[in-house]
């Protein structure tokens, strides 16, 4: 007589087992075909963002034409806006207002993950193992690992469909293996084609961005954790005040902090150099401000307390030109 538990159990274990028969790619062979897979193809579907204690569904899509993509969030759930991504450009419409917002970040590539063009890069950071094969929104997936080589980067799963390697669902962990966010698709369909959406901006204020080199502000970081990079600079308004702030954004292909210095105006001088201040966190996001000079010193990332210590200890005010 067979045993109906034993045989159940067996079929569970080998459905999560990798065969030893199977030919499979490695991590970093998995990560490679994912980027490529999520740049060339046409797909959509319903993916719904864990942070902060909060579960937030949208419809996603993405649209590749002759070699150019857009990205477009519609959200479910109040507040309806529609985001999208257009040439490292990013564009919010709150629906009930008509309120439109625009960013600037050709730092970024997808509202999804981040990769880099070189994977190997993340090589010396992390450790990229293909670990199991599970099934997600009932399609089979590679279950791959990236876990930190160091307390200061967080670790990640991914979960990419077996056919077409796309991500269908990621996690983030801290030290002690807490999920601090999640993205999970309940549906995925892969298109011929996808029309792109209209996103003339001509009613859309933005303030101006000067774009310019690291090497023109008014600080330097002189501690970074191994494999992060600047990515990206600008000097803009912001708060709706005329005084530009000063934006950096560093990054190791998969995490990314931002510094904002800005000048303080309407308070009074105080010393310049680091006083102490204790790191708060906002859900996920970790942050550090204090006074620097006649500064203020923001710097925040999703990323651990220590490497947003580590950062904002190092940063110093170039002296003033003379």
């Amino acid at each position: 007589m067979i045993d109906i538990k034993r045989f159940l159990l067996s079929l569970l274990i080998a459905s999560n087992t990798v065969s030893a028969e199977e030919s499979l790619p490695d991590g970093k062979q998995s990560l490679a075909k994912m980027a490529q897979a999520m740049h060339s193809l046409n797909y959509q579907g319903t993916v719904a963002f864990l942070r902060n204690g909060k579960l937030e569904p949208m419809q996603y899509f993405h649209a590749n034409k002759s070699g150019l993509e857009q990205e477009r969030l519609l959200s479910l759930n109040s507040p309806l806006r529609e985001i999208i991504r257009d040439s490292g450009e990013v564009s919010c419409l709150y629906k009930a207002t008509r309120h439109k917002i625009i960013d600037h970040r050709p730092f970024e590539h997808s509202f999804l993950l981040d990769l880099p063009q070189d994977i190997n890069t993340l090589t010396p950071l992390y450790d990229i193992q293909l670990v199991s094969q599970e099934n997600i929104a009932m399609l089979p997936t590679y279950v791959i690992e990236l876990k930190a080589k160091d307390s200061l980067r967080y670790s990640r799963k991914l979960w990419l469909e077996k056919d077409h390697f796309l991500p269908l669902k990621a996690v983030v962990f801290n030290a002690s293996g807490n999920v601090l966010e999640e993205l999970v698709f309940t549906d995925l369909d892969i298109k011929d084609k996808l029309d792109f959406a209209d996103t003339a901006n001509k009613d859309a204020k933005q303030p101006p961005a000067e774009h310019t080199d690291f090497s023109d502000a008014a600080f330097t970081v002189n501690q970074v954790p191994a494999g992060f990079q600047q990515l990206y600079f600008t000097r803009r308004a912001m708060h709706n005040s005329p005084q530009p702030v000063e934006h950096l954004i560093l990054g190791d292909g998969l995490s990314s902090v931002s510094v904002y210095l800005e000048h303080r105006n309407d308070k009074p001088s105080q010393p310049s150099g680091n006083t102490p201040s204790a790191i708060q966190a906002i859900g996920t996001i970790n942050f550090f401000s204090q006074s620097l000079g006649d500064y203020e010193l923001t710097v925040m990332g999703e990323v651990p307390e220590p490497t947003i210590k580590l950062i904002a200890e190092g940063i110093r005010l170039k002296p003033a030109a003379p």
